[in-house]
């Protein structure tokens, strides 16, 4: 088998399939007698990378292995292919999410403390539910309340291999659905949220994480989505 029938094989994999590919998953494409090593499909994955190079689709190593996707400076355009009102998500959300993110593992009493309110269940059912957050142990405090961290699944979305490549906090809080700046000092200690404090609206109608520009090349039946 030759290097060009190796690359053709890998690209329409990557293409067809909806959901990033592991070398093993690459190679296990072939029968046993013409198996390439698993060099020669990272060269090939290598090859293909540097011929998309300055077109609308790159190829991204993310937690799960490799996807074909499409630029993220192209996600606006794309998404017109589906006219719908693009989903929002609240502010609640992305807090929560953010959180977790930069300071895993952290409790729901921690999260309350940072930022001053309570934190609505339904946002940690619906992150948990969308495998972007997971239950990773229990502090070892009274109570024993549970710690949350990341999942694969939210690299995967986000595009991300490692959480050491999250961006910049300095990039989060330019979000434009992100208004508050986030304390990211150390914990302070677990508090209950002021009960004062009227709880603010958690999520708002058309929050769908699936209908986002992250996921605008998965919808169309390819697979990868924007990173």
């Amino acid at each position: 088998m030759n290097d060009s029938h190796l690359k053709n094989v890998v690209e329409a994999a990557l293409l067809a399939a909806d959901r990033p590919l592991q070398i093993a998953d690459l190679a296990a494409l072939f029968a046993d007698s013409s198996r390439p090593e698993a060099a020669r499909i990272r060269a090939a994955l290598e090859t293909l990378a540097a011929e998309y190079a300055g077109r609308g689709i790159e190829l991204k190593e993310t937690a799960s292995g490799y996807r074909v996707q499409v630029r993220r400076e192209l996600a606006e355009e794309i998404s017109r292919l589906w006219p719908e009102r693009p989903a929002r998500y609240s502010r609640a959300l992305l807090e929560t999410l953010a959180l977790i993110a930069y300071r895993q593992p952290i409790t729901r009493g921690e999260i309350e403390a940072v930022r001053g309110v309570a934190v609505n269940p339904h946002i940690v059912k619906t992150l948990i539910e969308r495998n972007w957050v997971r239950v990773v142990g229990l502090r070892d405090v009274p109570g024993r309340p549970e710690l949350l961290g990341t999942t694969r699944e939210f690299l995967d979305y986000f595009g991300l291999k490692r959480l050491d490549e999250l961006p910049p906090l300095a990039e989060l809080r330019a979000m434009a659905e992100l208004h508050v700046q986030l304390d990211l000092e150390p914990a302070a200690p677990e508090l209950d949220a002021p009960s004062e404090e009227p709880e603010e609206e958690e999520r708002e109608p058309g929050d769908d994480p699936q209908s986002s520009p992250g996921m605008v090349a998965a919808r169309s039946g390819h697979g990868p989505a924007i990173g």
